[in-house]
């Protein structure tokens, strides 16, 4: 008797064929021109199988972008904790602006950002399943510090995290300056004046 084609098999590699083809069309097309239909092309499947998972294109696109980090966040968020806190915080911002300046994660950041902007349930989404865990992950470092005497240990956390990547986030946002490894220890050096004990 012939073995039976396993839907699920079929279905996963569709899912991971559209969330490639995301990617690599956000990095040859400009966003506004990205399209289901394109997606679907480009994937080589059809525009009902991209509408069975995904309700909008940003949706699509959040799931692209999600997929990148996926591997690194199944075994959990987890910041260096090498007892130096400003050098492990520099670790973290080179990477964070290897990552921004990186084409293969740009666009898709770039895109998953104008979605935010006009899609509230897409931003709660974002908020829940990426933005919040990492975030917890970095305030785990910071508390760390904190009990290592390395912060004030009033300190808030959250408006350390603030001051930590906004300057970063809105250097990229509005492409004023280069994204180097030493703008990121600039950073951490200011940001670490203001939280010493």
């Amino acid at each position: 008797m012939p073995k039976q084609p396993d839907p699920t098999r079929r279905s996963e590699s569709s899912r991971q064929a559209i969330l490639a083809a995301t990617r690599e069309l956000l990095s040859d097309v400009d966003y506004a021109k990205l399209s289901i239909e394109a997606i679907a092309a480009r994937a080589g499947v059809g525009k009902q199988t991209i509408y069975r998972w995904w309700p909008s294109k940003g949706a699509v696109v959040f799931d692209a972008f999600l997929a990148l980090s996926e591997s690194g966040t199944e075994q959990g968020i987890a910041l260096p904790d090498t007892g130096d806190i400003e050098a492990d915080l520099k670790v973290v911002m080179r990477a964070t602006v290897a990552e921004f300046a990186d084409p293969v994660f740009e666009a898709p950041i770039r895109a998953l950002n104008i979605e935010i902007i006009n899609d509230p349930g897409l931003a709660a989404q974002y908020h829940e399943k990426l933005a919040h865990p990492l975030d917890e992950a970095k305030k785990t470092r910071l508390r760390s510090a904190q009990r290592a005497g390395q912060i004030a240990a009033d300190a808030d956390l959250d408006l350390a995290l603030e001051l930590l990547y906004a300057p970063l986030y809105q250097r990229w946002l509005h492409r004023s300056g280069p994204l180097t490894p030493e703008y990121a220890d600039a950073l951490v050096d200011l940001v670490l004046k203001a939280l010493r004990p």
